[in-house]
């Protein structure tokens, strides 16, 4: 009976793209925040290295955000644990980069960002709305969703275009969102974080602009792929952002968006004051191009 009262008074968070990186951090600070935290990863492998670090207070899910059937399976294991209860939290985190010019990127290649960074994230979220509070004769509070952005996706850099465009799309899907679920009073927060550190900054290749070396715009992409490795070796740690995550499930009345960068005025704020043209010149100089405008 303890242990039923103990759930009971448990939040429950689930949180996509938990193997490593910034969805690792947000699992280890909501369970410091004593939540019970559903970590959707791809692997058995990662499930096993979750339940290692993390004990009881994780319950893996073996969830690909591009797969209904697992979707829908992960949906009736969080229900079954919650009890006729709400949902505390969903963090869409997981998430792919396509990069490339654009100019060679085929639409698959495309097509294959978005399937992962928005129709999976769009799939995710309007199967665990019933458990958040859209199924209104649950009991609790509504849930809070938070959505993993990139500042990628508001600036729009070189060889990028793909993940810029899927993330900019989650803006304003999360923008509307926002205001439709108004009428079940859940709540949706954007926090687009700059550069992290993790281990895939250890190797230059993890770019994966290698493949572009043999086009025009090779020289450019090796320039970018060599900014990329200096600015993810410098970025933030992800418990950082874990930390901003979290104050997004929990604080009162949240920002509706938290840009979050080591230095913002530099890498965010300046770039959107100067002159378009001017830091079009600044990218030019930078990759080795001789037409600015």
């Amino acid at each position: 009976m303890a242990e039923a009262n103990g759930k009971a008074a448990q939040k429950a968070v689930v949180i996509t793209g938990a193997s490593t990186g910034i969805g690792r951090a947000c699992v280890a600070r909501a369970v410091k925040g004593r939540a019970h935290v559903f970590a959707a990863v791809r692997k058995e492998a990662d499930a096993a290295s979750l339940v290692n670090e993390f004990g009881a207070a994780v319950t893996p899910l073996i969830m690909d955000v591009t797969d209904d059937g697992q979707i829908s399976a992960a949906v009736a294991k969080v229900s079954e644990w919650l009890q006729g209860r709400t949902l505390f939290g969903l963090v869409n985190n997981a998430g792919i980069a396509v990069p490339g010019p654009l100019a060679h990127l085929s639409t698959d290649d495309v097509r294959r960002q978005f399937e992962t960074n928005l129709f999976g994230l769009h799939a995710v979220t309007s199967a665990f709305l019933p458990l958040l509070g859209a199924e209104t004769e649950r009991r609790g509070a509504p849930g809070r969703i938070v959505m993993i952005s990139s500042v990628g996706g508001k600036e729009g850099g070189p060889f990028v275009g793909a993940y810029a465009a899927s993330k900019h799309a989650v803006e304003g899907y999360s923008k509307s969102l926002r205001r439709e679920l108004m009428l079940y009073g859940i709540e949706v927060v954007v926090i687009a974080p700059g550069a992290v550190a993790t281990p895939i900054w250890d190797k230059a290749e993890t770019s994966g602009l290698e493949r572009f070396s043999n086009t025009p715009f090779g020289p450019a992409t090796r320039r970018a792929a060599d900014y990329m490795l200096e600015m993810g070796k410098k970025g933030l740690p992800a418990s950082a952002i874990g930390n901003v995550v979290w104050r997004g499930l929990t604080q009162a009345k949240p920002p509706f968006n938290i840009t979050i960068l080591r230095d913002k005025f530099t890498q965010y704020t300046l770039p959107r004051l100067l002159p378009g043209r001017f830091v079009n010149g600044i990218f030019a100089k930078r990759l080795g191009f001789t037409t600015k405008s």
